[in-house]
């Protein structure tokens, strides 16, 4: 597993890389103002699904929207991870993901949603620590 963070005066940035089989899963985060856009991408590389939470604070509440690329499966990883770091943070996120295995089986869909929450949640104890 690698992690680094980096501020290049456009907001903090944010990697993690896991392995899971044959697959790296790359987990990106940039800080845009107060807002954070996350990309978790695996495999080969592509958008397959994006969502975006935005947290109110006056009713302490996250609203979340996804969409999905036809014949994509990562809505559940988007809108999951929009509203996790949003609602750790309690700021807006977008939240893009693309994870591709040619032939995969039920098994490795398994460890990869496991390790990407894993991820997203190495992500939040990240920005907790830096706030």
């Amino acid at each position: 597993m690698e992690s680094k963070a980096l501020d290049a005066g456009v907001g903090i940035l944010f990697w993690i890389t896991r392995n899971v089989g044959s697959i790296e899963l790359v987990l990106n985060a940039k800080k845009i103002g107060n807002d954070y856009i996350v990309t978790l991408t695996g495999g080969r590389d592509h958008i397959g699904a994006v969502a975006v939470c935005f947290f109110d604070e006056k009713s302490q509440r996250a609203s979340s929207s996804v969409i999905t690329i036809p014949d994509h499966r990562e809505e559940q990883l988007a809108l999951k991870g929009a509203r996790q770091v949003s609602i750790a943070t309690k700021k807006t996120t977008i939240f893009i993901a693309g994870i591709h295995k040619d032939n995969i089986h039920h098994e490795d869909i398994t460890n990869i949603v496991s390790v990407s929450c894993e991820m997203v949640d190495d992500l939040i104890s990240f920005v907790k620590r830096q706030n």
